[in-house]
């Protein structure tokens, strides 16, 4: 690529500075699980956007259906009219979502959807409060930021924030240092006496959770904890939302993670991979609480009206069903935990290998900023992975669900040589790491090239 004159405005001089930004990389094209920047250079994403392209970049059918809407019709308020695309996309959601589940509303961004979610609580209960639990992440705007404590950065300077916000502790076991059942009864016992001397029952609204913790670390919630949230909130008539921005969409090998452990909340927030990529979010809800949801009393210009990501969120569900990517998130996780889990016995470092399908966290003892530097050293051979945590301890691992076999091992093999440039032990010799790091970088090129989806 030819430098830029002199007198050229410097990349990105027009931005807010307000955004970080992980790589330099400037992509023009993307295809499966793969970016390419200007020169043709793929780099294997496992980051989806964070979390967003769950049907890989550029899949045929959303693109194909983006296509046709845009050329029929892009606008129709709903406060106005009501657009065949609304009506479909409220007809598959509901072929794929528990029955009791049937009523939507539909947003731009998962703030938003956080947000409806917590004014439907209110409205339908007449309660003030929210219990979050510590290390959630649910949104940037006002009331999202306030039930968000998974870091200070997402709320520093904007205080004071919005009122009536309890948090609850987590059962976050590695971070504990006990097992799964001594951590549940834990939460448990801290959540009840929140109950008796935070928010009593009669001012609590809801529970909002996310039944894998995102920012907060990539922490499944055990049944038998998601199971007492259902029967305390059963106990106080309080709402129970399930935040599945980021779990949702088949991302834990489910279409929805609460499948996995049967335990059905009275709201699920969506958003993220519902639309690969355009912005749309939404909440399905017991149609008996949105009947409590008095008319006019929410709503919104763009959501439900803007009908190209509702045609992108409806192919979104066809390519999931018709490839089944749920599975294959499935598959695919198995397959990468063994092999994360087989550097953790070579590489002690690593503390804890954990998640549900392709949301799979590793979270690193010792030392902090490990996990930055592997992560680095990840991006040197063009595998991007992303780190959450509080101290960023923790290397998320969120490729595409389309990802295939040669991507997980290829993804792998990058890994196992970071862990080495990283300083852990047991590294390889150097010659055999440069030939490893040769062939891996050819597979990922061999693959890319092909265009696999997996």
């Amino acid at each position: 690529m030819a430098p830029e004159p002199a007198n050229a405005t410097p990349t990105g001089a027009h931005l807010a500075p307000v955004w970080s930004r992980l790589t330099e990389l400037r992509p023009v094209r993307g295809q499966g699980a793969y970016l390419y920047d200007e020169a043709g250079t793929a780099y294997l994403d496992f980051t989806s956007g964070i979390g967003v392209a769950n049907t890989g970049h550029a899949h045929p059918r959303v693109v194909e259906a983006i296509q046709q809407q845009a050329a029929e019709l892009l606008f129709a308020q709903v406060n106005i009219v009501l657009s065949p695309a609304l009506e479909r996309l409220a007809d598959a959601l509901a072929a794929v979502i528990h029955p009791e589940l049937g009523s939507f509303f539909f947003s731009n961004s998962g703030a938003e959807a956080v947000e409806a979610a917590v004014k439907l609580a209110r409205h339908a209960t007449g309660r003030p409060n929210v219990v979050v639990f510590q290390g959630s992440f649910h949104g940037r705007t006002g009331q999202a930021m306030a039930l968000t404590t998974s870091k200070t950065v997402y709320r520093h300077r904007y205080q004071p924030l919005p009122a009536g916000v309890v948090v609850a502790p987590f059962p976050y076991a590695y971070r504990y240092g006990w097992d799964d059942d001594a951590t549940v009864d834990f939460c448990l016992r801290e959540l009840e006496l929140i109950l008796k001397s935070q928010t009593a029952p009669d001012e609590t609204a809801a529970f909002i959770i996310e039944p894998v913790l995102g920012e907060g670390g990539y922490v499944p919630a055990p049944k038998r904890f998601l199971e007492g949230l259902r029967r305390l909130a059963d106990a106080h008539g309080i709402v129970l939302v399930f935040d599945e921005v980021q779990t949702g969409f088949g991302r834990t090998g489910k279409f929805f993670a609460y499948e996995h452990h049967g335990v059905l909340p009275d709201v699920v927030i969506m958003a993220k991979g519902l639309g690969s990529g355009l912005p749309i979010s939404g909440i399905a809800a017991r149609p008996e609480l949105t009947a409590k949801w008095e008319k006019g009393t929410h709503g919104g210009t763009y959501g439900g009206g803007s009908t190209v990501p509702l045609a992108a969120a409806r192919a979104t569900i066809d390519a999931l069903i018709a490839e089944d990517l749920p599975g294959n998130a499935a598959r695919m996780g198995e397959r990468l935990v063994a092999g994360l889990r087989e550097l953790q016995r070579r590489y002690p470092v690593i503390g804890d290998v954990r998640g549900l399908g392709l949301m799979i966290g590793v979270e690193f003892a010792g030392e902090p900023g490990v996990a930055k530097r592997v992560q680095q050293a990840c991006l040197g051979e063009r595998l991007v992975l992303l780190t959450c945590g509080v101290n960023d301890q923790v290397v998320r691992w969120i490729p595409p669900l389309v990802v295939g076999e040669r991507e997980i091992d290829a993804a792998l093999a990058i890994f196992g040589r970071a862990l080495a440039a990283a300083g852990a032990t047991a590294a390889a010799p150097a010659d055999t790491v440069g030939g490893q790091r040769q062939a891996a970088a050819a597979t990922v090129a061999a693959s890319a090239g092909r265009g696999e989806r997996g």
